[in-house]
């Protein structure tokens, strides 16, 4: 099977600072991996280079097996590769317009951006939601909002950075239980935190970054699995 993405040889330096110095990268099909380093490590700005909204010197990537550039961002990277930021930017209508806004720019038939809508919102667990608008909503409420219309566009790739910062126990909680969903989805999920919640899921795979390199560490092996 074909990596869903794979880079060589990323770098990216400012001024004297080599803040990425990154050898290889690799993300396989529904997979996750979880994203750690110390603030200002470049955790956000990696994210931030694989979604295509910073660029970097890059030797060598493929998407799916096919050899590709990230600067230009090409299109099939565009539908498949999704960022959520960490304060994600609602608009100011209801939510069933926020979460189907990324379907109607792609001009998705009404009656289709209606069904794929209230599945997300169910998925999300946002239908109590319904009608509302942004100034009503808690901070979770937003972050699953935000989710929602990510995943309704269908990428292989979620990028979220910190999804969980700054939310109370049963928010956390909440978003936390939508990640083993997207896997299940085969969608793959990369994401930038400190939360030992997420970082302790269920075969999750820990990126480390440190004065620039990039470490991997296996998914660690639960006492009830099988040998």
């Amino acid at each position: 099977m074909n990596n869903l993405l794979t880079i060589h040889g990323l770098r990216l330096q400012f001024g004297e600072r080599v803040l990425l110095d990154i050898d290889h990268l690799d993300i396989t099909p529904a997979s996750a991996y979880v994203l750690t380093g110390t603030n200002g490590s470049g955790k956000s700005t990696l994210l931030r280079i694989l979604c295509g909204l910073e660029r970097a010197r890059i030797d060598a990537a493929s998407f799916m097996g096919e050899p590709i550039s990230l600067w230009p961002y090409p299109s099939a990277l565009r539908d498949a590769v999704l960022y959520v930021h960490q304060h994600p930017v609602m608009f100011s209508t209801t939510v069933e317009a926020n979460v189907g806004y990324g379907l109607a720019a792609r001009g998705i038939a009404r009656a289709a951006l209606a069904q794929r809508v209230a599945d997300a919102m169910e998925w999300a667990g946002i239908t109590h939601l319904h009608g509302t608008q942004p100034q009503h909503w808690s901070g979770g409420e937003k972050q699953r909002v935000a989710l929602a219309r990510a995943r309704v566009l269908r990428p292989k790739l979620l990028l979220l950075d910190e999804p969980t910062a700054n939310l109370d126990g049963p928010a956390r909680e909440q978003v936390i239980g939508l990640i083993p969903t997207l896997l299940a989805e085969g969608r793959s999920v990369i994401m930038a935190c400190h939360d030992r919640d997420l970082i302790g899921l269920p075969g999750v795979r820990r990126l480390k970054l440190k004065d620039g390199r990039l470490e991997m560490r296996e998914p660690a092996i639960s006492a009830d699995s099988p040998p």
